[in-house]
C-alpha cells in the first residue's frame, strides 16, 4: 500500500474546507430531521443528474474549470466526510459519528448497546434500544443531510459540466448516501434535494422510484468514466487526475498516475448497483437479477486495492469508536458477542476487553438466573442485552453496565480501521448470495463466501500482520458452534441459550436456507461496526439469528416482544420514523410522504419498506 503520500494530501484536503457546519451534532433537535431545508450557495441548474460526458472539452477548458471549481470541490468533500460522521468540514469525529450510528442502528443490529440512559450534554434520555427518542432518533439522517447540503450544490454548478468525470464521481457518492437514507427512513424528496429545492412543500419519492433513479445515475456515471478512459487526451487526464488526487483521497493506496484509470470508481458504482439488487431480490427478483449480473459483468470491487473508505488516520485522528468507548457510551451487544463466542471468531482473541469492574448479582435478579454471586474484575467477556433499562452515568463504579465488555480501544487505535463505504468483503458476500439465488456471478457461492471471510477484518489493510489474518484459516474450518449460553452477571435478564446453530465451514450438502444464513451471518460480522447494511439484511431475510430485543414497551407500540428465545419479525424495528415536529414537514409527510410509504402506511417503527416485503427468502 502507498499510504504515506495520501496522508499528506488528505491533510491538505481537510485543511481546505474547515468551515462551520450548520448541523450541531452535540445539540440534537429538529436539525436531525432527515428532511431539513438546505441553503445552497448556487441555484439549481436543473441538470444535477445530467452527465454530458461525450461533449468536446479542450485541455485548456478542463484546466480552467478545475481551477474555478476549487472551492466547490472542497465543500463537496465536506459532504463525503459527513457521510461517515464528519463535522465542521473535518474528518469523522466521535459526537457526530455517535448520532449517525452508536445511538441507533448499531443497537438495532445488536453490535452495541448503550449502557446509560442520560446524555446531559445533549439534553435527552435514551430509555432503551427502541426508544423513540426525539433527541437521537433522526441522527442517522445526518449522513444524507451532509450529502445534500455539500455535494448537491456541486452537481448543480455550471462549471462541473466541463469536468463530467468529477460530476460522475460525486453524483455516485450522493446516490450512495441517498440509498442509505432511503433504507433507513423510506421515502424522501430525493429528486428535489438533488436539484436543490430549498423550501417546502417537498414531494416525497417512494423507495422504488429512488432505487430506479439511482440506477439510472449509476449507469450514466459508469458510461462517463469509461468514455474518459478511452477518449480523453493525456493532458486532460493528467489535469483531472491531479485534482482528484488532491480531493478524493478516500481511495486506498493510489498515486497521481493511478487516478488516470477510473477503474476503482467504476467498480464502486457497480458494487452499489449490486447492493441495491440484493436488497430488492425479494420484491423484484427478475430486475434484481438483471442489475446484479450487469454489475458483476462490468466489474465490482474485488480486492482491497479498489475499496472505497474514509480514513480517519489520514487526518491524524482515531476511529470515532475509540473515544466513544473511552466515554463508556457503548458496551458490546450480548447477542453479537455470544455469536462470536459460539463460532470461536478471531475477534474474541483480541478485539474486546473483559469486565472492567467486579460485578455482583443484583437483589433484583430474575428467578432462575445462574449467575454467580460475584464476578471478579477482568474475568469474563460479557455483553449487554439490547432493550434492558440502562443505568445512570458513565462511571462503572456507579453504573455496572458501564463495566461490561467494550472494544479494546488501544488495539483499535493501533490498527487504524477505515470507515468503509464499500468493502470488498461485502461485495464477495453479495456475490455469494447472488450465486446462491442462481444468478451468474462468475463464481460459486462457496468461493465468494470464503473470500468474504478472508477479507472481513476491520483492521486497516496496512496491518497485514493483524491478529485476524493469523487466525482466519482455523476459523474457516469451524464445523459447529460451541453452544455457549449467555448469562448476565447481574442476573437482571434471564439466561439465554445460544441461538447460533450453524458453523462456519461451507458444506455443499446444506440446504439453501442454511447456506443463506451462513452467508448473511458472516457478512454481518464482516460489516462490523458498519450497521446500516446489516440492518437491511436483518429486516429482509431475518439473519443473522439474534437474541430478541427487550424493552419494546419503550417503542412506539408497533414492535412486539415476539418469541422470548430468538428475534422474530414482530420484534425487529423496520424503519426509523421521520418523527418531525415542525408543521410544514408534518404537512409534507401527510401529503406525499405517507402515500409514498404505501396504502395504509404509518410513520412508525414497525412500518415495512418497499423491499422489506416479508416474503420467503427463496
Amino acid at each position: 500500500m502507498k499510504n504515506s503520500k495520501i496522508f499528506v494530501y488528505a491533510a491538505l484536503a481537510l485543511s481546505a474546507f474547515g468551515m462551520q457546519s450548520c448541523l450541531d451534532y452535540d445539540t440534537p433537535g429538529d436539525e436531525f430531521n432527515a428532511n431539513q431545508t438546505i441553503v445552497p450557495p448556487v441555484l439549481s441548474s436543473g441538470k444535477a443528474d445530467v452527465i454530458e460526458y461525450d461533449k468536446t472539452i479542450t485541455d485548456a477548458g478542463v484546466e480552467q474549470a478545475c481551477m474555478d471549481l476549487d472551492n466547490s470541490l472542497s465543500t463537496a468533500l465536506t459532504g463525503v466526510y459527513g457521510m461517515r460522521g464528519g463535522k465542521e468540514g473535518g474528518a469523522p469525529v466521535s459526537h457526530a459519528y455517535q448520532f449517525c450510528y452508536s445511538l441507533g442502528p448499531d443497537n438495532y443490529v445488536q453490535y452495541f448497546c448503550v449502557p446509560h440512559s442520560d446524555f446531559p450534554y445533549s439534553n435527552f434520555t435514551l430509555r432503551s434500544t427502541y426508544d423513540l427518542c426525539k433527541g437521537s432518533i433522526g441522527g442517522p439522517g445526518n449522513g444524507f443531510a451532509a450529502a445534500k447540503q455539500y455535494i448537491a450544490p456541486l452537481l448543480n454548478e455550471e462549471k462541473i459540466d466541463s469536468v463530467p468525470e468529477l460530476k460522475a464521481i460525486f453524483l455516485t457518492l450522493f446516490n450512495y448516501s441517498a440509498i442509505e437514507n432511503a433504507d433507513l427512513f423510506g421515502p424522501m424528496p430525493y429528486q428535489e434535494f438533488k436539484n436543490l429545492r430549498t423550501k417546502s412543500p417537498f414531494e416525497y419519492n417512494d423507495v422504488q422510484t429512488i432505487y430506479y433513479g439511482v440506477k439510472k445515475n449509476l449507469d450514466d456515471a459508469i458510461a462517463c468514466l469509461k468514455y474518459y478512459k478511452d477518449n480523453r487526451s493525456a493532458a486532460y487526464k493528467e489535469q483531472v487526475a491531479n485534482v482528484m488526487y488532491s480531493y478524493l483521497t478516500i481511495v486506498n493506496g493510489l498515486y497521481e498516475k493511478d487516478w488516470q484509470d477510473m477503474d476503482p470508481w467504476i467498480r464502486f458504482a457497480n458494487s452499489l448497483k449490486l447492493r441495491m439488487a440484493i436488497h430488492m431480490s425479494g420484491i423484484e427478483p427478475a430486475t434484481a437479477k438483471e442489475w446484479a449480473e450487469e454489475a458483476v459483468r462490468d466489474g465490482v470491487i474485488d480486492s482491497p486495492d479498489n475499496e472505497i473508505a474514509v480514513y480517519p488516520a489520514f487526518a491524524g485522528v482515531d476511529h470515532p469508536l475509540v473515544q466513544i468507548t473511552d466515554w463508556h457510551d457503548i458496551a458490546v451487544g450480548a447477542s453479537f458477542m455470544n455469536l462470536l463466542q459460539n463460532l470461536d471468531h478471531p475477534y474474541m482473541k483480541y478485539l474486546f476487553e473483559k469486565n472492567s469492574i467486579g460485578l455482583a448479582k443484583s437483589p433484583s435478579a430474575v428467578s432462575g438466573s445462574t449467575c454467580p454471586e460475584t464476578t471478579p474484575i477482568n474475568s469474563v467477556y460479557v455483553g449487554m442485552r439490547n432493550g434492558v433499562t440502562p443505568g445512570q452515568g458513565q462511571a462503572p463504579a456507579n453504573n455496572p453496565y458501564a463495566g461490561y465488555s467494550m472494544l479494546n480501544k488501544t488495539y483499535l487505535a493501533q490498527v487504524t480501521p477505515p470507515l468503509y463505504l464499500m468493502k470488498c468483503s461485502e461485495v464477495f458476500f453479495l456475490m455469494a448470495e447472488g450465486a446462491l439465488r442462481g444468478w451468474n456471478m462468475n463464481g460459486t457461492p462457496q468461493n465468494f463466501y470464503e473470500q468474504g471471510i478472508r477479507y472481513a477484518a476491520l483492521e486497516a489493510r496496512t496491518s497485514m500482520n493483524s491478529e485476524y489474518n493469523k487466525l482466519v484459516d482455523d476459523y474457516l474450518n469451524v464445523e459447529a458452534p460451541k453452544n455457549i449460553p449467555y448469562v448476565d452477571p447481574q442476573g437482571l435478564t434471564p439466561d439465554m441459550p445460544s441461538v447460533t446453530k450453524i458453523g462456519v465451514k461451507w458444506n455443499e450438502g446444506d440446504s439453501k436456507e442454511t447456506k443463506l444464513e451462513k452467508i448473511i451471518t458472516q457478512k454481518y460480522i464482516a460489516s462490523f461496526p458498519y450497521s446500516y447494511e446489516s440492518w437491511v439484511d436483518l429486516r429482509r431475510v431475518g439473519y443473522p439469528k439474534l437474541f430478541p430485543i427487550l424493552g419494546v414497551a419503550d417503542s412506539d407500540g408497533t414492535i412486539k416482544a415476539g418469541d422470548p428465545w430468538v428475534q422474530t419479525k414482530e420484534n425487529i424495528m423496520r424503519r426509523i420514523p421521520w418523527a418531525a415536529d415542525d408543521p410544514q414537514t408534518k404537512e409534507d409527510i401527510a401529503n406525499t410522504g405517507l402515500p409514498a410509504l404505501g396504502n395504509g402506511a404509518s410513520d412508525t417503527q414497525g412500518q415495512h419498506l418497499w423491499w422489506d416485503n416479508g416474503a420467503s427468502n427463496f
